[in-house]
């Protein structure tokens, strides 16, 4: 009876023990070539075969306790649960009985000694009817026992116990992985799981964007901010990638600030941006004309306005009208001095008859011209020539006055003609009369007479 009983309790926990194995077997997977802990790739068998922890973490149970491999994972037990053998005791047989021999005699065979049987696996010093890892309840089951939470187990600090059917095992919690004994915390930034800026945290890590980003809703990557939504920029406002450009309009500059405007002085660039005056304006500017004139087409060039010919003038009916740059003036009518008379509406004549007149000029023509201010030298600016032609007669040329300053002189240009040429630039306003002279010499008949030219020059105040 006593055998029977104790081999009832040994079946009982072999099954035990086989069916915990079948378990851990059926979660082991052999298809694929990535395993899970505690388990490794076998290439020649192509499955996952069991690591033994035992002996690849030596030391991994601490002080008196005895590591035990697990398909899958390890125990850390008491040794003193593992020191005593296993012992099948065997109960002594009763004696055989055998029938009587027809020889009429009975033949009785001592009974064999017990044998001692010495398992080679250890077993669990104690009458207890639990395995290893399970204790006995009020009901007579075996429940798993919770390492974990009655702090039995052993694993290292910085360690997280599981639990398991009767056991338990050590692992890492997330961000941390396990070298030796120890769990280290796992760089994620050294993997690139952020896009742009990472910053590593025990257990984790966080990321974060660049100026001009913001994280996205799976806080690794980060998307281009459109600051111009913002409106920051005082005139135009153009998004780039992680930043934004202002512009300004037409005649604004950016300030230092970037994004506001500030005017241009456009006057400021150039003496020659406009003819006469430049006036600046908010984004833009305007030229100015003196009075007379008028801003031309372009913008910038000053038209002289003819006052004569838009009757914008002061002049009587019985005066003249001249035009001139800038201006205007009223001329009054021919007044030819004794002994001159006037033969025309310009032109005043000394009669050779007269006794006063030989040693006047024959004839005196009015003329008037406009002469820009400070203009460019040498340049002709008036021609001469004579009307008449006598037989043996050449013409001389000359200024005869008016020419104080010595800024022009007379270029003869054939026998018939001279050129007025300005030689020294001008500055007006001014009015300059000039009597040109030519004389007639005639050897053949002994004659010497002259005319005259009372060229008068209004020279404008402005150099257009």
């Amino acid at each position: 009876m006593l055998f029977e009983m104790r081999g009832c309790r040994f079946c009982t926990s072999a099954r035990m023990l086989a069916a915990l194995v079948f378990i851990v077997l059926c979660v082991q997977s052999g298809h694929g070539q990535t395993c899970t802990e505690g388990f490794a790739y076998d290439r020649r068998a192509r499955q996952c075969i069991d690591v033994d922890e035992c002996r690849a973490l030596p030391g991994v149970c601490r002080g008196d306790m005895h590591c035990v491999n697990q398909n899958g994972g390890y125990l850390c037990m008491p040794r003193s649960m593992y020191d005593q053998q296993y012992r099948l005791e065997t109960p002594s047989l009763p004696e055989p009985f055998y029938p009587e021999s027809p020889g009429g005699y009975s033949d009785t065979f001592p009974a064999a000694p017990p044998r001692s049987v010495e398992p080679s696996y250890p077993r669990v010093r104690g009458t207890a009817h639990c395995i290893l890892g399970y204790a006995l309840a009020d009901d007579g089951s075996c429940n798993d026992i919770d390492e974990c939470e009655t702090n039995s187990h052993h694993c290292n600090p910085t360690q997280v116990c599981i639990n398991t059917l009767g056991g338990y095992t050590c692992s890492c919690t997330e961000g941390y992985w396990l070298i030796g004994a120890q769990c280290h915390d796992i760089d994620e930034c050294r993997y690139g799981y952020c896009q742009q800026l990472c910053a590593n945290v025990p257990g984790s890590y966080s990321c974060s964007c660049s100026p001009g980003f913001i994280l996205n809703p799976d806080a690794r990557t980060c998307q281009d901010v459109n600051e111009c939504e913002e409106e920051p920029c005082s005139h135009r406002c153009f998004n780039t990638y992680g930043s934004f450009m202002c512009n300004c309009d037409e005649g604004f500059e950016l300030a230092a600030d970037g994004t506001s405007c500030i005017d241009l002085d456009e006057c400021s660039f150039s003496d020659f941006l406009c003819q006469h005056r430049c006036v600046n304006a908010p984004g833009s500017f305007t030229c100015i004309c003196p009075p007379g004139y008028y801003v031309y087409e372009d913008g910038r060039s000053c038209e002289d306005i003819n006052e004569c010919d838009t009757g914008n003038n002061t002049c009587t009916t019985a005066q003249v009208c001249f035009n001139f740059q800038g201006g205007y003036t009223c001329l009054n009518p021919l007044q030819c001095h004794p002994p001159y008379i006037e033969v025309s509406d310009n032109q005043c004549m000394c009669s050779a008859e007269v006794p006063a007149c030989r040693d006047r000029p024959f004839t005196i023509l009015y003329r008037h011209m406009d002469l820009s201010s400070g203009r460019s030298v040498p340049v002709d600016i008036f021609q001469m020539q004579a009307t008449t032609r006598y037989p043996g007669a050449f013409y001389i040329f000359q200024i005869k006055s008016g020419n104080e300053g010595r800024e022009f002189y007379m270029r003869q240009t054939s026998n018939v003609s001279a050129t007025l040429v300005l030689a020294r630039p001008i500055k007006g306003p001014r009015e300059v009369v000039l009597d040109l002279e030519m004389v007639t010499v005639n050897h053949v008949i002994n004659f010497r007479g002259s005319s005259i030219i009372r060229l008068t020059i209004f020279v404008s105040e402005h150099p257009f």
